[in-house]
């Protein structure tokens, strides 16, 4: 399972969201992976992601694939949509 989403907070995935987004990615038993430029990589990996440069405005891709996929492609989704509220 995948899902296209868009980078909204000004930061981007650096720092403090990065970290957010792979401790959510971490609380999942799915295998997951974030594409961006052409690149695809272990989304559970805070390296991985900030390896991507992912600014505001990229679009990232979010691969699930495992028993909890659904729910946490919804779940990194969601907190992508929100700005990583509160980070």
């Amino acid at each position: 399972m995948e899902k296209i989403v868009r980078i909204l907070n000004e930061s981007g995935l650096h720092a403090r969201p990065a970290a957010v987004f792979v401790k959510t990615a971490s609380g999942y038993k799915s295998e997951i992976k974030i594409e961006a430029k052409g690149t695809c990589l272990n989304a559970k990996s805070i390296m991985n992601i900030l390896s991507l440069g992912a600014k505001m405005g990229d679009e990232i891709k979010i691969i699930a694939n495992g028993p909890d996929e659904e729910e946490a492609i919804q779940g990194l989704v969601k907190l992508v949509g929100s700005k990583f509220e509160g980070v």
